[in-house]
């Protein structure tokens, strides 16, 4: 009995030690707040409800972007965001209804509406960034309208959020190089772990959003090598968001959450805050909570 005891004990010792998950603040940096969400306060997730969900798990800061642009306002200007201690980053959301998602590169009127948008501001603040849009088709990124909103960014120091595939951000940076573009999902299907690597080189004001992202997470819902080793070496460029582009995804916000703390717990404790919370807090310039 004793022998089997020992042997126990040296198995369990054997074992890698299982890392608590990160505790620190997030902040979600690709937020959806959309009508069918809240429609006009009688939606399934009210401003009472996405804020409750956002306490819970610890997300003292969002950038807020919805279709319309008045789920974002609503957020940035309620009295209620900030006494959940929300910090709101709003964004020129490019789409008015769902047909503008296929249509706004072609659309010279959306532009017009960005720089309305901007000249007005929300309650909450002044807007800093523009997006997120798509280009499921990287050519349309060379377009009038693209190119535009990319040097429209560039001189108003605005961030922009772009769901594109890696041919497209070397498109939208060559319109406009100072411009600071965070890659949604880092890519759309999934680039190669080498190619992030190389426009992440490239280009120093780009930064990765990790949403959705093919590949990130293994089987057991820690980070894959590849991805472990690329945060490791460039700590100072990746963020996380929640993408909550349909109201299932507030019905799965804890869970998502949950995920980001299992795997962000793993990396060393610096490494994990950044990409949790200083690094999009560095962006933007919102203070740590205490």
């Amino acid at each position: 009995m004793r022998g089997r005891l020992v042997a126990s004990w040296l198995w369990l010792l054997a074992l890698p030690a299982l890392a608590a998950d990160y505790a620190g603040p997030l902040f979600d940096t690709h937020l959806h707040y959309n009508v069918e969400a809240w429609n006009g306060a009688q939606g399934p997730h009210p401003l009472a409800d996405v804020l409750a969900r956002m306490q819970r798990n610890g997300v003292r800061a969002i950038v807020a972007n919805s279709r319309t642009n008045d789920g974002t306002k609503l957020l940035a200007a309620s009295p209620e965001t900030r006494a959940a201690g929300v910090a709101v980053v709003p964004f020129i959301r490019l789409y008015r209804n769902r047909d503008d998602y296929q249509n706004w590169f072609r659309d010279p009127s959306i532009y017009a509406m960005v720089e309305e948008e901007f000249a007005r501001g929300t309650q909450g603040g002044p807007y800093r960034g523009i997006g997120e849009f798509h280009l499921y088709d990287s050519a349309n990124a060379d377009g009038p309208v693209a190119r535009q909103l990319m040097q429209f960014a560039e001189r108003h120091g605005l961030a922009v959020l772009a769901h594109v595939d890696d041919v497209a951000v070397d498109k939208l940076m060559a319109h406009a190089p100072g411009a600071r573009l965070v890659w949604a999902h880092t890519g759309i299907g999934g680039a190669p772990v080498a190619r992030v690597q190389a426009l992440l080189e490239r280009y120093p004001r780009l930064v990765g959003e990790l949403s959705y992202r093919p590949g990130l997470t293994c089987e057991n819902g820690t980070l894959c090598p590849d991805w472990d080793a690329l945060l490791r070496q460039h700590p100072t460029r990746f963020v996380i968001g929640s993408d909550t582009w349909v109201n299932q995804r507030w019905s799965a916000y804890d869970l998502l959450m949950q995920e980001y703390r299992r795997w962000l717990g793993a990396l060393p404790a610096p490494l994990a805050r950044r990409i949790a919370w200083d690094n999009a807090a560095a962006l933007f310039g919102v203070p740590t909570p205490p």
